[in-house]
C-alpha cells in the first residue's frame, strides 16, 4: 500500500530525514516510535502532502502520491494531526460530517444516506460522541475531542489512517479506549501508520514497528521482535521491572544484538535531536 524509499527532507537547509525507507501494507497497523525531534511528524507531513521530500519517493499502491493534499485524501490517505484540531464552534455532528464533505457535496441523495450510515458507525465506535452529538466540540474533554478527530477522519472512508500522537495528554482509561479502536481498524479495511511516544501501548496494538532517532530509521521489525529484544527494550523503552505497570518509557533505539556502545550512541543522537527540533 504505502512505501517510502530513501526519503530525505530538510528544513531551511538543515537535513532532518536521512534516506528513510518504510512501508505499510494493506490490513496492517504499523507504529513509528521515537523521541521529540526524531522526525516522526515530519514524515507524516510528507505522506499527507503538507511537505515534499528533497529526494526519494513516496508511493501508494506502487504509484507516486498525488501532488496535493486533497488528492491524497481522495486516494484514501487521511491524517489525524497532533492536537486534535476540531472545529470548536461546530457541533459534534457537524464536525463528523465535515469529514465526509466531498462525499456530501458530490453524492446526492444516495451519498447523504451513505454518510448517515457512516455517522451511525462512528457513534458505535465512540459511544460518548453520541451522548454529545449536538454539543459544540469546544465543550468536549481532551479525550472526547481526540475521539471526534478520529471519527471525523474515518468519515472520509480512508484506506490508510495517519495518527500523530493520539494518546498525548490523555488519561490511561481514555488512551486504552482509543487504542482499542486503532487495533481494530485494519480488520475494518483501514490500515494505520501510528506515531506514538507511548511505545509499549503502540507495540501492543501494531503488527510492526520502526524506531527513528535524529532522522534515521534505526530498527524495524515485528512488535514481538522489538518487545523481546532485551537490549532494545533497555535502550528504547527504558528499564523494565515489575513495578513499571506496563507504562511506556521513551528513549532511543538500538538494533538487536548491537553493542552497548551503539545503544549509548543512539541515546546521544536522540538527545541532540530533541534539543534542536521540536517534532512530536
Amino acid at each position: 500500500m504505502l512505501e517510502l524509499r530513501d526519503v530525505c527532507f530538510s528544513y531551511g537547509g538543515a537535513k532532518v530525514l536521512f534516506d528513510v525507507s518504510l512501508s505499510v501494507g494493506a490490513g496492517e497497523a504499523v507504529c513509528l516510535l521515537g523521541m521529540n525531534g526524531a522526525g516522526k511528524t515530519t514524515l507524516l507531513s510528507l505522506v499527507s502532502g503538507l511537505a515534499r521530500p528533497v529526494s526519494g519517493s513516496i508511493l501508494l499502491d506502487g504509484a507516486p502520491l498525488p501532488p496535493r493534499p486533497a488528492g491524497i485524501v481522495a486516494a484514501g490517505v487521511v491524517q489525524v494531526p497532533e492536537g486534535r484540531r476540531v472545529f470548536t464552534q461546530l457541533s459534534v455532528r457537524e464536525n463528523l460530517e465535515m469529514g465526509a464533505y466531498l462525499r456530501l457535496k458530490k453524492g446526492g441523495r444516495a451519498g447523504r444516506a451513505a454518510v448517515a450510515d457512516d455517522l451511525a458507525r462512528m457513534l458505535d465506535l465512540f459511544p460518548v460522541l453520541g451522548e454529545r452529538i449536538g454539543q459544540p466540540a469546544g465543550n468536549l474533554s481532551g479525550g472526547e475531542q481526540q475521539m471526534l478527530a478520529m471519527g471525523r477522519a474515518l468519515m472520509a472512508r480512508p484506506r490508510l489512517l495517519l495518527l500523530d500522537e493520539p494518546s498525548l495528554g490523555l488519561a490511561p482509561r481514555v488512551t486504552a479506549a482509543i487504542f482499542r479502536v486503532v487495533r481494530d481498524l485494519p480488520s475494518m479495511g483501514c490500515s494505520v501508520l501510528l506515531v506514538e511516544q507511548n511505545a509499549l501501548g503502540a507495540l501492543a496494538i501494531c503488527n510492526r514497528g520502526y524506531i527513528i532517532t535524529s532522522g534515521h530509521i534505526r530498527f524495524s521489525g515485528s512488535s514481538a521482535d522489538i518487545l523481546s529484544d532485551e537490549l532494545l527494550r533497555e535502550a528504547f523503552l527504558g528499564p523494565v521491572n515489575g513495578n513499571d505497570g506496563g507504562a511506556a518509557n521513551t528513549a532511543s533505539g538500538a538494533a538487536p544484538g548491537a553493542a552497548p556502545g551503539v545503544a549509548r550512541d543512539m541515546r546521544d543522537d536522540t538527545r541532540r535531536g530533541s534539543a534542536t527540533q521540536e517534532d512530536n
